[in-house]
């Protein structure tokens, strides 16, 4: 997109729903400008009435209009700004939900793409740099603009040809400015993919300090952490040395301009077309104009600083993640799931995962996945609830192709149980009721039982409404999975996904969790995973994979005979 198309998206989806308050702002802009050019125009007649003619009624009156006129633009600029303000906040809420949206609805190989500390920046400095960009524009470009040309006019009502003389500085102002712009541009977006690494890096830190502290790494990581604040410094510094390029260029400008203006004016007193009262007046808005001029010069700084955040910003915002079957509703009656040929892989592999995979898996059975690690058994379970999309092949529920239906039907009847619990920062009650949001405290509390919590429930200091931290931290290993089971018993799906579930507790907790299984999976379509062949001894068919492909297939006692790979992982777990 060019900037004048960006900036026309960026009128068209959030300036324009707002022009009610902007015209408010640009009338008491308006004001604003209207009376700065009344205090330079006053100090005209109070030079010649009160100094030199010694006017004392006058002497009253001319302070108390300068007053006026002072609180007149002092009150309007206030009002332009909060009018603005409250378009920028609503501009900025908007920028942030729907980047939060389109995250929400991307696809998870999409999201994994990309570090989370990305979308941090993203969602932190972008939209700040667009608010900017929307509120601070439309307010430099009215209050400055209006109130340049009112001190324009004064000065041209004092002296047309001092007038000439002082304008000859914009252009000049302008063409210094211009280039500063694009620089701008350019280590704004530079300064960006810093901050989105710098995030992402503490990111990290919080995440991994366990394993930093074992490994006894601080020094390592305070090198790493050394050598990208120092990068993001730079950037910053950067930026600001730009934006305040221009002061000296500004200053020097301001200067000569003055400087000439003394002389020709002293030429113009000496010959009698110019009095003294008429030049402290044009002085005074001269020297009044010199911060709108200072401000449009340097305005497109700060537009190029929003056009390149919004470039990054929109591409996410415009991305079409709808689901184009939104409309078309899954019947599911019994729960039959059939793979039929099905090929995939991962958009960063070179080569495929699963190659023609075909399954069946019966309503009400207990389904098993079994083979070496990378063999492609997750990724088996993560093509039944459409978390990625296979390259050829048709996956069936109940012989309804499920790529033709809503994503939202399909995951209604769908719970997953994993060995990576997922658990948000809130109390137990709200984490378990996070599968049904509409479930009563007594249909929680008997998931709860039912899982096997309720146990360890009891024993926090305030029962269900305990907060556990961060992902669960003031859980155990088997605490959170037990959460993780009562979710999905709470949810009542018909498929359960079970993703090595039970693969790294100690032997008691695991019987707890396997009881709080035996429980959730009983009559229900149940694939799962797992390492450890005890648990799925009683499965009523095992699959066996191996590089993408299914090499055998049977219950325990069939591939005992049947499948060398089967046996050799009995042997090394259970005779052993």
């Amino acid at each position: 997109m060019t900037n004048l198309e960006i900036l026309k998206t960026l009128y068209n989806r959030y300036t324009k729903n707002h022009l009610t308050k902007i015209f408010i702002s640009v009338f008491f802009s308006a004001l604003v400008a209207g009376s700065t050019a009344l205090i330079a125009y006053l100090l005209d007649p109070a030079i010649e009435k009160i100094f030199i003619e010694k006017d004392e009624k006058l002497m009253v009156i001319i302070p108390f209009i300068i007053l006026f006129a002072f609180a007149v633009k002092g009150s309007s600029l206030y009002l332009a700004k909060y009018m603005l303000i409250q378009v920028g906040g609503e501009v900025q809420k908007i920028l942030q939900l729907q980047i939060m949206q389109s995250i929400l609805k991307s696809g998870i190989e999409k999201i994994n793409k990309k570090h989370s500390g990305k979308f941090l920046g993203h969602i932190s400095l972008d939209a700040g740099l667009v608010k900017k960009l929307v509120t601070d524009t439309i307010l430099l470009v009215t209050k400055d603009t209006l109130t340049l040309f009112a001190l324009i006019g004064v000065m041209f009502y004092q002296n047309w040809k001092l007038a000439l003389f002082a304008i000859i500085m914009i252009p000049l102002a302008s063409i210094a400015a211009k280039s500063l712009g694009k620089r701008i541009g350019k280590v704004t977006t530079e300064s960006q993919e810093v901050f989105g690494s710098l995030n992402s890096f503490f990111l990290e830190i919080i995440k991994n300090h366990k394993i930093i502290k074992i490994f006894q790494n601080e020094g390592y990581e305070n090198k790493r952490l050394n050598k990208i604040i120092t990068t993001f410094k730079e950037k910053v510094v950067k930026i600001e040395t730009v934006l305040v390029r221009a002061t000296p260029i500004m200053e020097t400008l301001t200067g000569l301009m003055i400087g000439g203006l003394i002389y020709y004016s002293g030429n113009l007193i000496v010959k009698g077309e110019l009095e003294l009262n008429n030049f402290f007046s044009f002085l005074a808005a001269m020297m009044l104009a010199y911060q709108p001029v200072r401000s449009l010069a340097t305005l497109n700084m700060g537009i190029f600083q929003g056009l390149s955040a919004a470039k990054r910003l929109l591409p996410i915002i415009d991305e079409d993640n709808d689901d184009k079957n939104s409309q078309k509703h899954l019947e599911v009656k019994e729960g039959n799931i059939s793979f039929q040929n099905v090929t995939f892989k991962y958009l960063e592999s070179p080569e495929n995962v699963l190659n023609k995979i075909s399954l069946e898996i019966k309503s009400g059975e207990m389904t098993a996945l079994v083979g070496h690690s990378g063999a492609g058994k997750s990724t088996i379970l993560n093509l039944i609830p459409r978390f990625y999309e296979p390259l050829n092949g048709n996956i069936f529920l109940d012989k309804q192709q499920i790529n033709n239906f809503s994503i939202k039907s399909l995951r209604d009847h769908i719970s997953l149980v994993s060995q990576d619990v997922s658990l948000f920062d809130d109390t137990i009650k709200n984490n378990i009721r996070y599968s049904k949001l509409n479930a009563s405290d007594e249909d929680i509390i008997e998931a709860a039982k039912l899982s096997n919590c309720d146990d360890f429930i009891h024993k926090m200091p305030n029962g269900f409404d305990t907060v556990i931290g961060e992902n669960g931290v003031r859980l155990s290993g088997g605490e959170k999975q037990r959460l993780s089971i009562a979710r999905a018993i709470l949810k009542k799906s018909k498929i359960i996904l079970l993703d090595e579930a039970t693969s790294s507790l100690d032997a008691e907790t695991e019987d707890k969790i396997q009881k709080a299984i035996n429980y959730l999976t009983k009559n229900k379509t149940t694939i799962v995973i797992a390492h450890r062949l005890s648990t799925i001894l009683n499965s009523d068919k095992i699959y066996v994979i191996d590089s993408g492909k299914v090499v055998a297939q049977g219950s325990h006692e069939e591939l005992m005979t049947t499948s060398s790979i089967y046996q050799n992982f009995y042997d090394k777990q259970i005779r052993s």
